[in-house]
């Protein structure tokens, strides 16, 4: 299946079929593509916790406003976190990174405020989603991301350490046949071509 019949394809699956589950094979390939995640510089500023205790994810589906329920159907759940300060960063990541990724940080980024730091290292993480979405819908895995979570709470299960805050999380698993989110049943509606895209 090429590509763009994917991108047809695919969608946020709203209702998930809790008697099945993403396999320990697919699970380890997608452990491997998020480790290969593209981020400006190389910067990697990121934690990703792949929740598959039944406990933990019910626990965090209770802190999940609307997305409780596909949460506790869903195979597992992907929480993407990031390096919570620059100094965190310059820390954990900046010391070992190339030389070019040093200068550019530092010429560009270290004079800026530690607010306008963070929204960068955000940022790298939303690049990495997009990167997990689309295997995801190559794997013929079903994915919801979701920002519909209470990242406080979320941080005092998973990074109760503070260096790391959770920033967005993804339902990953298999679609219930009733799902009415499918496209099958409800198409996709996007905005035209010649509204969203421009040649010059």
């Amino acid at each position: 299946m090429s590509f763009l019949e994917i991108a047809k394809t695919r969608y946020t699956t709203k209702k998930y079929d809790a008697t099945k589950k993403v396999s320990g094979d697919k699970l380890e390939q997608l452990k491997e593509i998020l480790q290969l995640s593209p981020s400006s510089i190389n910067s990697q500023p990121w934690k990703f916790t792949i929740v598959q205790s039944s406990e933990i994810k019910n626990l965090l589906a209770t802190k999940s406003a609307f997305n409780e329920q596909k949460i506790k159907d869903a195979s597992h759940l992907i929480v993407f976190n990031v390096i919570s300060t620059k100094e965190h960063y310059e820390k954990l990541r900046l010391e070992n990174a190339a030389e070019g990724s040093k200068m550019y940080y530092n010429n560009f980024l270290k004079p800026k405020s530690e607010e306008e730091v963070t929204a960068w290292l955000k940022n790298q993480v939303y690049i990495s989603l997009g990167f997990f979405l689309a295997a995801c819908g190559t794997m013929e895995i079903d994915a919801t991301p979701m920002e519909g979570i209470d990242t406080i709470e979320f941080d005092k299960v998973i990074n109760e350490d503070g260096i790391y805050k959770s920033t967005f999380a993804v339902a990953i698993g298999y679609r219930d046949q009733e799902d009415a989110n499918q496209p099958s049943v409800t198409p996709k509606n996007r905005l035209d071509k010649e509204t969203t895209i421009e040649v010059r």
